[in-house]
């Protein structure tokens, strides 16, 4: 039962093997390998992608580690990337690392068109209440905008009451 911990089932796994094309909807309740290559939606526990496969669709995974490719949408809780990224891609994570392994004693990152979400959304108050904060800087707080017939001027401020 030891081995149950952390999403572990026990060895049980989801392989999609080098030479093989899956296109269409995977779901499952075990980790996914991919050595081969799968076009569609993913949904598992875990989705480890080796230096041959490739994953291109939707994917919805706690963990991700991929030394292949990936194009589409990808929402994990971890990932783990050291292989290619194609363009347009999005990866929305709460934490990830990135591993480079030099190639002929040079390392480059190239991110193209993609979208790197990492960390928890904000709430809608958390992010209106970021942006008051911002507002407010070195304790001076800025005035609301003026009124109507209000041009900033003593003379738009007559008859109304003084603000702090």
């Amino acid at each position: 039962m030891d081995n149950l911990k952390n999403g572990d089932t026990g060895g049980k796994k989801t392989l999609v093997e080098e030479g093989t094309q899956f296109k269409g909807s995977l779901s499952s309740s075990c980790p996914i390998v991919v050595k081969g290559k799968i076009e569609g939606d993913v949904t598992a526990p875990s989705l480890q992608v080796s230096a041959t496969g490739a994953v291109h669709g939707k994917v919805k995974v706690g963990q991700m580690q991929s030394e292949g490719e990936l194009a589409g949408e990808f929402d994990a809780d971890t990932v783990q990337l050291s292989g290619s990224v194609k363009d347009k891609t999005v990866v929305r994570a709460k934490s990830l690392e990135v591993k480079l392994t030099p190639v002929a004693g040079k390392m480059q990152v190239v991110f193209g068109e993609c979208t790197l979400d990492v960390g928890d959304m904000p709430s809608k108050e958390a992010a209106v209440s970021s942006m008051k904060d911002d507002k407010s800087t070195n304790g001076k707080s800025i005035p609301p905008p003026p009124e109507e017939g209000d041009d900033g001027s003593e003379s738009g401020r007559k008859g109304k009451e003084k603000r702090a």
